[in-house]
This record gives C-alpha cells, structure tokens and sequence, in this order.
C-alpha cells in the first residue's frame, strides 16, 4: 500500500511538474530561417507563430512562388526548432523517471 501512495505521490508531483513545463514552454521563443535570412519566422515553443518577417526585395508580383516557398521552409525549421526545445524541456523533466519514450505527455 505505501508503494502505491508513494507512486500516487510521485504522479502528482510529474503532473504538477507537467504543467509548470507547459507554461514555460509558451515563453520559449525559436527563430526560423529561410532564403539566408530572407525570411523569418518566430514561434513560441509549443509552434504558436509570433512573427514573420519577410525581406522587401522579396515582395514581387513575379516572385511571389519564390517567397510563399521561403516562408513555408522559414515556418518548418521554426517547427523543428521548437520542437526540440520541447523536447530538451522533457528530457530535464522526466531524465529520472525512467518514462517509456512517445508516452505523449507533451
């Protein structure tokens, strides 16, 4: 029985934990970049878009393939990015427990 409690105990303090993480996770801010900093995309750690910025001499009727493909490269290496801010984050909130990997607890 006083496994159990202490597992219960333990539980509460990983969700606890969890949460704190995931509040931090909204300040955590990456920068995404394409075309050479052509483009620019920032992103809140859980991939919420911030900003994007895009340089003027992009902004061409002609060119315009060019930049929507620049932005969606600026807006996956901000993904990867955030994603492995995530991940590090998870890593020093878990690395003792001994968690199964791809539990899903983000």
């Amino acid at each position: 029985m006083a496994d159990f409690l202490g597992m219960m105990k333990q539980a509460a303090q990983l969700q606890s934990k969890m949460k704190a993480m995931q509040d931090e996770l909204e300040q955590v801010e990456v920068d995404g970049i394409a075309g050479g900093g052509l483009v620019s995309v920032r992103m809140t750690a859980k991939s919420e878009v911030k900003a994007v910025k895009i340089d003027p001499s992009l902004i061409k009727p002609d060119d315009r393939e060019i930049l929507e493909d620049l932005l969606v490269a600026a807006l996956n290496d901000a993904r990867r990015k955030a994603e492995a801010a995530m991940q590090e984050k998870m890593q020093a909130l878990t690395g003792g427990l001994g968690l199964p990997p791809g539990l899903g607890l983000t």
